[in-house]
């Protein structure tokens, strides 16, 4: 049986030295895959900065989800969700990532895939973590699996359209 623990306010599943070696990784990993993910979102797409962050957000979501594979089978029945979320969250990445790796035309796969990718990553974290935040865990559990979804969304859906604008503007002036 594994030992439960408590780190900076938080349980942890194990207090085992390897267990903790990946949780270490995995927060590592998300955080980067977090501030990477928003640079790349935020950069004017074709940049180079653009096309670094979205590389080093790839990069980042791989490590955080297969630490975050061996972490789930450590703590299988307390984890399987965050799992599941997180395989939704690579594989939407690698989805996105492989429509724009193979030049196929259009941007809105690649978009939808990313976006969907970040909004899962986020899930996993507040249905994980929002119970132990100040003013979170004020608020149902059932939100966590639904705030990130509801503020991402409309972000993914302006992507979209501006991206079918573009396109569009490229086609008539083309």
């Amino acid at each position: 049986m594994l030992d439960a623990s408590r780190i900076l306010g938080t349980e942890v599943g194990s207090t085992m030295p390897a267990f903790l070696v990946v949780l270490a990784v995995h927060v590592a990993a998300a955080v980067a895959a977090v501030i990477t993910g928003a640079a790349a979102a935020v950069s004017r797409k074709g940049t180079a900065r653009h096309v670094r962050a979205g590389r080093w957000y790839y990069r980042a979501l791989t490590l955080a989800f297969a630490s975050a594979a061996v972490l789930a089978i450590v703590c299988w029945r307390q984890d399987y969700e965050l799992f599941i979320i997180g395989a939704i969250a690579f594989t939407a990445a690698f989805t996105g990532r492989r429509h724009r790796r193979q030049h196929r035309p259009g941007d809105s796969p690649h978009i939808a895939g990313m976006g969907v990718s970040y909004i899962a990553m986020l899930t996993a974290f507040y249905v994980d973590n929002g119970p132990h935040l100040p003013l979170w865990d004020r608020l149902p559990p059932l939100t966590f699996w639904f705030i990130p979804a509801l503020v991402g969304a409309p972000v993914i859906w302006r992507a979209l359209a501006r991206a079918r604008r573009d396109a569009t503007a490229a086609r008539t002036t083309g």
